[in-house]
């Protein structure tokens, strides 16, 4: 199985993604998603800026995709998304149904974890659409998966979504701005504060959300490490780990040896909350089980 990095789905500053991505060219990931997904306002780097990334990245080995947004709101989003779909250069992750169609019958493309593949029919249509890589939305068990890979087309590649917070939800309004008391239009660009989102609790002080701007996140980590030799035994060709503000190299690497069949470096005190992987094994998605 190859690792993939997924894209960035903080607001983080410009030198802080420089020097994660200048890392991430010498780590042991073999597919790095880059892009805005979340908010158009989060710009620190711009579109010019990530294809000079994906150019560097590409010349250290790895396989580049571009990531598009997963809520278009604006003509400038719409324009962005038009030079996205026709870089020419590398291959994009389609996560609304409107790159989509911007990308069927052009080039193939990456069906995103945003975009509901929930059944073989489906899948199936976006095979004849164009897509030759579909992540698995995240609330999706591990029985169904086994039901798309028995049935999986041709030439499909799957990807499985193994470490992070989960992004759940997106919504026109921005929650951050409003935790702040601002409007979302005069958002002072609150979410640099927060490099990894902004943690919610139950009023019983139980973790609950994050708040990412316009998206909601789990409050706890996403996490299929113990999973591996099921997910590989699935058939799947590619796992995805969701970067973080911190350890990210050590996670890189304690996956990577788990891919290879040895014993990689114990999660803990790495990841940035407790684990979870209720969605994978069939029951509610804030509850951790071991594999068995």
């Amino acid at each position: 199985m190859k690792l993939s990095l997924g894209p960035v789905l903080y607001y983080w500053t410009r030198e802080a993604l420089l020097d994660f991505y200048a890392r991430i060219a010498d780590s042991g990931v073999d597919i790095v998603y880059l892009g805005e997904v979340v908010c158009s306002r989060r710009h620190n780097l711009r579109l010019d800026d990530w294809l000079g990334l994906a150019r560097d990245l590409s010349a250290s080995g790895k396989q580049v995709v571009l990531s598009s947004q997963a809520l278009i709101e604006s003509e400038s989003d719409l324009k962005a998304l038009r030079r996205i779909a026709a870089n020419g250069d590398f291959t994009v992750e389609a996560n609304e149904m409107g790159a989509v169609r911007l990308l069927t019958g052009r080039v193939p493309f990456v069906a995103g974890p945003h975009l509901n593949i929930y059944n073989n029919e489906t899948l199936a249509w976006f095979a004849e659409l164009g897509a030759n890589r579909f992540v698995l939305p995240l609330e999706l068990s591990r029985d169904t998966l086994r039901e798309l890979q028995a049935a999986r087309p041709a030439g499909m590649q799957t990807e499985v979504f193994a470490y992070g917070r989960m992004p759940l939800a997106f919504s026109a309004r921005c929650f951050t701005a409003r935790h702040h008391d601002l409007p979302k239009d005069d958002c002072q660009f609150r979410c640099l504060e927060d490099a990894d989102g902004l943690a919610l609790q139950t009023r019983d002080k139980h973790p609950f959300l994050t708040l990412n701007g316009i998206q909601t996140q789990s409050a706890l980590v996403y996490d299929l490490s113990d999973s591996i030799a099921e997910l590989r035994d699935f058939g799947v060709d590619v796992l995805r780990l969701s970067p973080q503000s911190r350890n990210m190299m050590e996670i890189i690497e304690s996956f990577r040896e788990r891919c290879a069949g040895r014993p990689g470096a114990p999660l803990e005190g790495l990841r940035i909350a407790a684990p979870c992987n209720g969605y994978w094994h069939g029951v509610p998605g804030m509850e951790y089980r071991t594999s068995n």
